[in-house]
């Protein structure tokens, strides 16, 4: 996928920073006195640590968040082995990592946008400021291809709020691309972002974008054996309290209301009318997860044991939720 980095608004950085003196500080360091890749990794870890730098989009700790920016300067993929530790790093490799470290600390922008890279489920994924960091831990479910879940082979895929397309693009390669997969999102910019990863992978044939404002836009009668969606579901409190990193992402992607169910109040609505006879959803709320339940108590959503950690993982039949279509269509209404 794309090893381009994008400097545009660097040159102008130390203009927009509150410690300037601070900031080039780092980066002569870098630059001047370290020289291998351990050198370096150790001292962003320092850095991060001493800045308090939120990490998650991605990396779960400041020595895999160090790597990946060292690694994306060295057009390497991870996992970051011992002789890649040992070795130098020249000059112009030294001053590329130093202006990521000091626009990733100062002004909190995720490394993904740095780099413009992001890793799903194994595979790499161009990213920007459009969308969303892929993250979500229904990629375990990916990776299974949602075994045990599904009761047989599965044909057609909806993932609904496609963002990047990583969980689309995901799917077709979990399924040797032997599925059709349409990638449905609201945003031109983030379909935009989806094209390109679609072409990236080659899979024009098999993952098709759509413009919708979820089911709004899709064909009536169209039936798909699997919906799956990582929806905006942060709350309106936990919105407002997210770390700087986090603000850098569309809004449009994160909130969805006080409770964070907006969408996912229209998506258990309508998923029913769009499902084969045997087909399920799948569906991420994350830490709204205890809003949901308490939303609709009546309901037996199915939240799935995530061995590779994460929560807030649902599924519901077609069954299910036709059965308790009605609850749905009232809460719409007190709505």
């Amino acid at each position: 996928m794309s090893d381009s980095i994008d400097f545009s608004e660097i040159e102008s950085l130390y203009e927009l920073l509150d410690s300037p003196i601070e900031a080039k500080d780092i980066e002569e360091s870098i630059i001047n006195e370290l020289f291998t890749v351990q050198d370096v990794v150790r001292f962003l870890v320092s850095c991060f640590a001493s800045h308090r730098v939120y990490v998650g989009h991605g990396t779960t700790n400041y020595w895999e968040e160090a790597i990946e920016i060292v690694q994306s300067v060295m057009h390497l993929k991870p996992p970051c082995d011992k002789s890649t530790l040992k070795s130098r790093l020249t000059l112009l490799e030294r001053k590329l990592i130093a202006k990521i470290v000091v626009k990733r600390i100062f002004l909190r922008v995720p490394t993904p946008y740095l780099t413009h890279r992001a890793f799903f489920c194994g595979h790499e994924f161009y990213v920007d400021r459009r969308v969303i960091i892929p993250r979500s831990p229904i990629g375990e479910l990916i990776e299974e291809r949602f075994s045990p879940y599904m009761p047989r082979k599965v044909e057609r895929v909806l993932d609904m709020c496609t963002g990047s397309g990583c969980i689309a693009i995901a799917t077709a390669l979990a399924f040797n691309e032997d599925i059709e997969v349409d990638a449905v999102d609201i945003s031109d910019d983030a379909l935009e972002v989806c094209r390109i990863n679609i072409e990236g992978y080659d899979l024009e044939n098999c993952v098709t974008p759509i413009k919708s404002d979820l089911f709004d836009n899709l064909q009536e009668g169209d039936k798909y054996d699997l919906i799956v969606t990582n929806p905006p579901y942060v709350d309106f409190y936990d919105l407002e309290s997210m770390p700087l990193e986090y603000q850098a992402e569309p809004a449009l992607a994160l909130g969805s209301g006080l409770d964070g169910l907006d969408c996912a109040r229209r998506i258990l609505r309508d998923a029913a009318k769009y499902l084969n006879e045997d087909g399920i959803l799948i569906m991420e709320v994350g830490n709204s997860e205890e809003n949901l339940v308490e939303a609709f108590p009546q309901v037996p959503f199915r939240f799935i044991d995530l061995k590779k950690g994460g929560s807030g993982v649902f599924l519901l039949t077609k069954d299910q939720l036709e059965f308790h279509a009605d609850v749905f269509n009232l809460d719409k209404e007190d709505k």
